[in-house]
């Protein structure tokens, strides 16, 4: 298994899988993230269950989503027949082979931090009680552009923000979060095994376009910016296409 390595050019690898995301160091290098893994968690933070009407959950509501949803792309594309939803995320980075950890270890495994954008179809995500429908869109989660190891960023108290055409329609702590990044490796790993490149979304706040009266959900055109302290902003403009062999119901 590949861990944490520095080639010239100040690049840094992590992790083996089949897809490959570059992102850029605050010093300019490059940070390869090959993750085999893609694990994300529901109703997080309290706003979000909140607005959502669910109850605080005693253990983490994870779900996976493959990684070749993922994309650095700044144009993302989404089918003109679904209800997309903007939802920014910190993203932690798992930076060493980790499985059944103790607390510290899960700590320790975090390799770094990055910003992501879990957009989900909701309508598509609603048809049952399984969300996988609505959260594995090829090329749809956008990721990024910056990464900051966990020894640059120890800011747990940093602001996170949403804006969806200048609009700041999300705004939390990242301390607001019911489990921390390290609870979640923590938790997943009594049952998974974790690797170098291995991602975890952690998780939204409250403002999210279902939530709204009426709903509010993603159109041609539309920029939404995630930006979180300390790590930077991931701006993405959605783009809806009209897929191929399919017609609107």
């Amino acid at each position: 298994m590949m861990t944490s390595t520095r080639w010239p050019g100040n690049a840094r690898t992590l992790g083996d899988g089949p897809v490959a995301l570059q992102l850029v160091t605050p010093n300019g290098g490059k940070a390869i993230l090959r993750p085999g893994k893609v694990i994300c968690v529901g109703h997080n933070y309290a706003s979000h269950i909140a607005e959502m009407g669910r109850e605080a959950p005693r253990y983490p509501n994870l779900f996976a989503k493959f990684p070749q949803t993922l994309t650095t792309a700044q144009d993302v594309m989404i089918d003109y027949d679904v209800d997309a939803d903007w939802e920014a995320e910190l993203v932690a980075v798992i930076g060493r082979p980790i499985y059944r950890a103790s607390r510290e270890e899960a700590a320790l495994a975090i390799g770094g931090y990055t910003i992501g954008n879990d957009v989900s179809m909701r309508d598509r995500q609603s048809r049952t009680s399984q969300w996988l429908a609505g959260k594995a869109y090829d090329a749809a989660t956008p990721i990024g552009p910056i990464f900051v190891s966990a020894e640059e960023w120890r800011s747990a108290d940093a602001e996170l923000r949403c804006r969806v055409n200048g609009k700041t329609e999300q705004w939390a702590r990242i301390s607001d979060l019911i489990f921390s990044a390290a609870d979640l490796v923590f938790a997943i790993s009594e049952f998974a095994a974790l690797n170098p490149g291995d991602l975890i979304f952690t998780g939204t706040p409250g403002g999210v376009g279902a939530s709204m009266s009426p709903p509010r959900f993603l159109t041609d055109g539309d920029v939404v910016e995630c930006e979180i302290d300390g790590i930077g902003t991931l701006t993405t403009r959605f783009v809806v296409q009209t897929s191929l062999g399919r017609k609107a119901e």
